[in-house]
């Protein structure tokens, strides 16, 4: 019987969620660039999508860890060859894709689109995901999207310590991981721990179907006017007078929390509305799961390749008048371009996990664990 938590048609919407989410940071980051300056969608859509992306990453890995991967061993194997597969392509194509855009047109990434000093820096701080601990932000170049995967993989440590270290020490590895991730990533893990208590909390399942219909319309609602008004960029201008300028800049990719926790919890209520009434929406899902599927595996890839393709791209049709049909050339010349990559890629994530499998171990606070599963295994 299927986890009430993730069924097949739940599983498919939290798909279809995803490769929204992607495409809206894609798009939003296009249309800044074709439309002659014009502000078609506000500049919150992007930054928007990505609390989606947390909101799913805390349900979906609380998941896993209950069901496929509560081993702590499995669960980093997984989690490392699912993110560096990406990652570390685009770690390198990023500085490659400036270096040609430069060239073409170097006038274009004038006003700080992509950053010159001290490569090795953003490299290594990319490879380890510290790009953006405490108050520091080192952009990757152009990749500025990069910087939700830094604080995935400190939202990862988070969860693995807390759900796989034993006794008094998990709270004493807790905190030693939170001093060295520091306020702003820590700011936003509210965020991503309630995709882990939608999950998690029971009681939530229990509601009714015309409840589950009342919220997850409500939630619909809620999410479109507070897009539509773009509730982010008042609350971010309030946050910037109580914070005081010099703080508030500080922050960087946290300074809109207060938009982001009220926006988190429409999405929360979001999940737990439609997840009761998924089965309602079973025939139409089936229709299409396999198209689906296959467009949502590239979703990471689309995320963390476009950026750098779409500044090439908009160089590369800048004759183009702006408008519509420049913004659709540049979608569809960065998708040209980043599922083929993506598809490369995708490729490589099993390979990667069967190198770590065989070259990881069972460390530090997690090694206890790992030896009372195989003794309760064994018993």
């Amino acid at each position: 019987m299927p986890d009430r938590g993730m069924t097949r048609s739940f599983s498919l919407y939290l798909d279809l969620l995803r490769l929204l989410a992607a495409l809206a940071v894609m798009v939003s980051h296009s249309i800044g660039y074709t439309f002659g300056g014009r502000q078609v969608l506000p500049i919150s859509v992007g930054h928007n999508a990505v609390v989606v992306f947390f909101l799913l990453s805390g349900y979906v890995i609380a998941y896993v860890a209950d069901h496929k991967e509560n081993h702590p061993r499995e669960f980093w194997i997984s989690r490392l060859a699912r993110i560096y597969s990406v990652a570390l392509p685009a770690i390198l194509l990023t500085p490659l894709a400036d270096s040609v855009g430069l060239w073409l047109k170097p006038e274009f990434y004038a006003g700080g689109l992509t950053t010159h000093d001290y490569p090795l820096v953003r490299v290594a701080a990319s490879m380890v995901f510290a790009n953006e601990l405490w108050l520091v932000s080192i952009m990757p170049f152009s990749n500025s999207p990069y910087w939700s995967l830094c604080y995935e993989m400190s939202y990862y440590l988070l969860f693995a310590i807390y759900t796989f270290a034993a006794g008094s020490r998990r709270w004493l590895w807790l905190g030693l991981a939170a001093l060295v991730i520091g306020p702003k990533i820590l700011l936003l893990a509210p965020i991503w721990a309630l995709g882990v208590l939608v999950y998690r909390r029971r009681r939530w399942y229990a509601i009714s179907e015309h409840t589950g219909w009342w919220v997850w319309s409500a939630s619909l609602a809620g999410i479109a006017a507070f897009q539509y008004y773009d509730v982010s960029a008042s609350l971010s201008d309030w946050t910037s007078r109580l914070l005081g300028a010099p703080l508030y800049t500080l922050l960087h990719f946290s300074k809109h929390f207060l938009a982001d926790y009220l926006l988190g919890a429409l999405i929360a209520a979001n999940f737990v509305g439609f997840r009761r009434i998924a089965e309602r929406f079973s025939g139409v899902f089936e229709r299409i799961a396999a198209p689906l599927r296959t467009a949502s595996s590239y979703t990471f890839s689309i995320y963390l390749f476009h950026l750098p393709i779409v500044f090439l791209c908009v160089i590369v049709l800048d004759r183009l008048p702006p408008g519509p049909v420049y913004f659709l050339a540049t979608v569809a010349c960065t998708l040209l371009v980043v599922l083929p990559l993506g598809a490369v890629t995708e490729q490589q994530k099993d390979r990667l996990k069967r190198w770590l499998t065989r070259r990881l171990p069972a460390l530090g606070p997690f090694a206890r664990h790992e030896r009372l599963v195989k003794q309760s295994g064994a018993q």
